[in-house]
């Protein structure tokens, strides 16, 4: 379905970029242990510790990141028709957002890398919910959940 109002541009707008944002992530899915490395100890978080466990993590961690960027891309392309799992995303969005924040906390890493995080996945979803708030479910004269349902 063509996005005919503002409220579903910016949206289908703002879940492209995160979606692309996310999809970034596929680099770390592939990248050398050894950046992985450079960019720990750019981070100010010193040397990455070179167990296996380690790379796994932070490269399946990257990777579902990425999944994630390629539904919000999918998502895009017709935010009316996928609003109901749009909403649901956000909720869980916040939720994820607060978790991230007492992982990071839990974990040691410093106060900027949690406010950072949690603000910035935050952010989007307080956005992409703002945004899909004002997108009226009714679409020339069916009811949604009737669409979905078909």
């Amino acid at each position: 379905m063509p996005i005919v109002n503002r409220p579903e541009r910016t949206l289908a707008w703002l879940l492209r970029a995160i979606g692309v944002l996310d999809l970034a992530a596929l680099v770390a899915v592939f990248m050398p242990a050894s950046w992985h490395d450079h960019f720990h100890a750019g981070a100010g978080l010193g040397a990455l510790p070179h167990l296996p466990v380690v790379l796994y993590l932070a490269r399946s961690a990257s990777a579902l990141y990425a999944v994630f960027g390629a539904l919000l891309l999918f998502l895009s392309f017709d935010v009316v028709r996928y609003l109901p799992v749009i909403r649901f995303l956000v909720r869980i969005a916040l939720i994820h957002a607060a978790v991230l924040v007492g992982i990071d906390i839990n974990a040691g890493l410093p106060a900027w890398w949690a406010a950072a995080e949690g603000a910035g996945y935050a952010g989007w979803a307080i956005a992409a919910g703002v945004l899909a708030g004002r997108i009226k479910p009714e679409v020339e004269g069916l009811n949604l959940k009737r669409q979905l349902k078909g």
